[in-house]
């Protein structure tokens, strides 16, 4: 299962290269403006023991690489927008087209929380 997910992944990225990604790709100070709306569902898509090392404050952790993350994203509200992170932008990036797909409004943190001169909560 895990295998045919890649390859979806890679897939959908691969098409992604050829056409608008249909989601906003930001750097930390718009992320940071975006988030301070109060309906923005904030995603950390990294580890869970990346996220326990610390993680922007309010931020939800969803990681992209757990076998139930579709399962995980369906507990979102999609009228409401979602904002995603991972460290350097890598997994956001991936998290962001499949919230897409999946019908959400998406903004993700271009550079990753590494780029993040905001608080960060432990």
């Amino acid at each position: 299962m895990k295998k045919i997910m890649i390859i979806i992944t890679m897939a959908a990225m691969m098409v992604a290269c050829n056409s608008k990604t249909g989601y906003d790709s930001v750097d930390a100070k718009k992320f940071e403006k975006f988030i301070a709306t109060e309906n923005v569902q904030l995603i950390d898509t990294r580890t869970t023991e990346e996220y326990g090392e610390g993680h922007i404050p309010g931020a939800q952790n969803i990681n992209i690489d757990s076998e139930d993350f579709d399962t995980q994203i369906c507990t979102l509200d999609k009228s409401r927008p979602v904002a995603v992170y991972c460290r350097g932008g890598r997994r956001s990036k991936v998290a962001a087209e499949r919230l897409v797909n999946a019908g959400f409004e998406v903004v993700e943190l271009d550079g990753g929380i590494i780029s993040w001169e905001g608080q960060i909560e432990k």
